[in-house]
């Protein structure tokens, strides 16, 4: 077997059921498996994949074991040479997986591979390609200055040898991942994709961003951007540091005090709701279910052109591609004018999200 994608999830079935639909899109001409690792979730997510998904092999957990081990889990039992590690709040492209096999087996000493990342607004997200984040670096991300701790030098559109990937999206052999001994499960959640990165270029492996395919990452959907998530991703650096850069008691203690104390100084983002004056649902068809639950008139039309600002537009995957939609996200971006949202293929509803910064809505035509 050539491809093991494998998807842990909690408490995401929309999102990890439209994530499904385009992973099997993308594998359609590839001898690949698909695993999803569910660490239990409550919301019928495990349901869902047995009813809607009977050839993806689920593992589902009775705790929530956190990202490393429940991928760990997921890696162990792949059969395929190559794994993607894929978040369930994600949707790839039709030609996303046939592109990294083909750089992947032309690539000596390849670490893993990472691709650009939009999110549900179609914002490049900049975690795409990072950088290392030594001492210094990391104090100037941790008190808002991230100039350095991403990977500017590689163009969005590009490909170039990157240090660190986001655990959202990593393709790599099962082989080199298991040689480096995966996800180091010290970490729950957070650090675990920085770790890693570490760990394979320590090895002597060379990490990549492959900037020719994009995926959506609506990012967030697992984890609201509370101070408990703050707080647990300051610790899962400490972490690193303490593995990767301990120095002398006077440094690690600067170190340390400056992670501990940094959540104190996060400012919080606050974003607007979004409100659209009109809506737009690109399709070959109509669908009157769509003005019942959005309690307006919805423009019915096959192309994007003369959309007027302040407008929410519907892809129709049934009509389009996924890599079609993923285009149109990139190509119509514009900060506080447009919103998109997706119809997936044989669904009862419509998902997506405005930021990056907080949880995505999912409106169903008939509730159960």
């Amino acid at each position: 077997m050539k491809l093991s994608v494998v998807i842990l999830n909690y408490n995401v079935k929309f999102f990890l059921e439209l994530c499904l639909k385009s992973v099997e899109q993308a594998i359609t001409s590839i001898n690949a498996e698909i695993i999803v690792v569910d660490n239990d979730s409550s919301d019928g997510s495990c349901d869902m994949v047995k009813q809607k998904f009977p050839s993806v092999i689920l593992i589902s957990n009775q705790d929530n074991v956190g990202f490393a081990k429940a991928n760990n889990q997921g890696v162990k039992i792949a059969k395929g040479e190559y794994i993607c590690i894929l978040n369930p709040d994600t949707v790839v492209a039709e030609d996303t997986f046939i592109k990294l096999l083909e750089f992947a087996e032309s690539t000596p000493d390849l670490g893993a591979i990472g691709c650009k990342l939009i999110d549900g607004s179609g914002k490049f997200l900049p975690e795409s390609k990072r950088n290392v984040p030594v001492v210094k670096v990391a104090l100037q991300k941790i008190f808002g200055n991230g100039k350095n701790y991403y990977a500017n030098h590689i163009y969005v559109n590009e490909i170039g040898k990157v240090d660190v990937l986001v655990g959202a999206f990593m393709f790599m052999k099962k082989d080199t991942y298991n040689e480096v001994k995966g996800f180091d499960e010290d970490y729950f959640m957070y650090g675990e994709d920085i770790d890693l990165s570490y760990k394979l270029l320590q090895s002597g492996f060379q990490n990549y961003y492959f900037g020719k395919t994009t995926c959506i990452h609506y990012k967030g959907e697992s984890t609201a951007k509370d101070k408990k998530y703050t707080k647990r991703f300051y610790k899962a650096m400490k972490l690193f540091y303490e593995k990767h850069f301990r120095t002398n008691v006077l440094f690690d203690t600067f170190v340390m005090l400056g992670i501990n104390f940094a959540h104190l100084f996060k400012r919080k983002s606050i974003s607007k709701p979004f409100q659209p004056e009109q809506y737009y649902f690109i399709s070959d068809a109509s669908n009157n279910a769509l003005e019942t639950v959005l309690n307006k008139k919805v423009h019915v039309q096959n192309h994007v052109k003369d959309i007027k600002p302040n407008s929410e537009i519907i892809f129709d995957a049934h009509a389009l591609s996924y890599k079609d939609i993923i285009n149109n996200f990139e190509n119509l971006h514009t900060p506080n004018s447009l919103s998109f949202k997706i119809l997936p293929n044989n669904s009862d509803y419509i998902i997506g999200s405005n930021d990056s910064l907080n949880r995505g809505e999912v409106i169903q035509f008939h509730q159960n």
